[in-house]
């Protein structure tokens, strides 16, 4: 089974609305509610692939009930850590006019050393069952900074692959311990390194501790630095639509391809393809199955000088 963590879980609620005007009343045409946080929604996709999967992270009050709820029915086995504070809420507004969409993310509940100590707790056992592990999204208040770095050198004692999927000083930590794979978009990897040219920025995040890196470039693709080789991948043309869980659907591709053994540029067509089909989707955290399939077959892959 593939594991992810979720430190900071939220309930996504979507609102659609005609057309978004800033200092005006609007009527909502349609309302959704998802279990979401960028790991719950990587093991959504997972289990859309036919990959067993597990999430964990820290969940509790009133929301993180309605997330508990809305999860029941689906794949994903929940192992979420109960906590006294409330799990946050993530609000995106889509603008049906011209597919923009606006999204406001709530900090999280407040988490006690006791808390802590209970989820690593139940890390570690889990990690042993594990094939590989996803860390994903924001620290809530009250988790050490250093918190990745903490769980991905436990990922890498237990031998089993860590990917890390977070950004600011978590992701500058988190580095130090050396993980197999981080999949930053070129905002994080340019506040990470200084640099906003994707390769170079790349290079530097590989030398500061990742095995692999894989950058997102949003509408003109990925490009990955890795041990064997060099790559851009490129969608066969820029999309509208909703981007929410876009990266976590990029993450899903690479975790699924790596545990199945996939070349690096297979992983980095399904990583565009995946993507690129979540953006098309009506509801975050879920992709255009039919689309998916097309765009296998048109995402262009290329080799890069090293």
């Amino acid at each position: 089974m593939i594991l992810t963590v979720t430190l900071n879980t939220a309930l996504d609620i979507t609102y659609r609305v005609p057309e978004l005007v800033p200092h005006a009343g609007h009527r909502v045409d349609e309302v959704t509610e998802r279990p979401g946080g960028k790991g719950l929604n990587v093991a959504r996709v997972l289990a859309a692939l036919g990959h067993e999967s597990v999430v964990t992270g820290f969940v509790g009050g009133r929301t993180g009930a309605v997330l508990r709820e809305l999860l029941a029915p689906l794949t994903p086995v929940d192992a979420l850590v109960p906590v006294a504070g409330t799990t946050r809420r993530t609000i995106a507004v889509v603008d049906t006019a011209t597919g923009d969409t606006t999204q406001l993310n709530e900090p999280g509940p407040q988490i006690t050393a006791d808390e802590w100590e209970a989820f690593l707790t139940a890390y570690e056992p889990l990690l042993r069952q594990a094939d590989a592990v996803a860390l994903c999204g924001s620290l809530p208040p009250g988790v050490p900074v250093g918190a990745y770095a903490d769980l991905v050198r436990r990922a890498r004692a237990a031998d089993v692959p860590v990917l890390l999927d977070t950004s600011g000083e978590p992701l500058r930590r988190g580095l130090a311990a050396r993980p197999d794979l981080i999949k930053p978009n070129l905002d994080e990897l340019a506040r990470l390194t200084g640099s906003r040219e994707p390769l170079r920025a790349a290079r530097d995040a590989r030398r500061r501790g990742a095995h692999a890196v894989v950058a997102s470039l949003g509408p003109e693709g990925m490009v990955a630095i890795t041990p064997d080789g060099t790559w851009q991948a490129t969608p066969p043309a820029p999309v509208r639509g909703n981007p929410t869980g876009a990266g976590d659907s990029a993450v899903a591709a690479l975790l699924s391809s790596l545990v199945e053994g996939a070349p690096w540029p297979s992983r980095l067509r399904r990583a565009v393809a995946l993507s690129t089909a979540t953006v098309l989707a009506p509801v975050a955290g879920e992709f255009d199955a039919k689309a998916y399939e097309e765009l296998l077959t048109q995402v262009r892959v290329e080799s890069l000088p090293a």
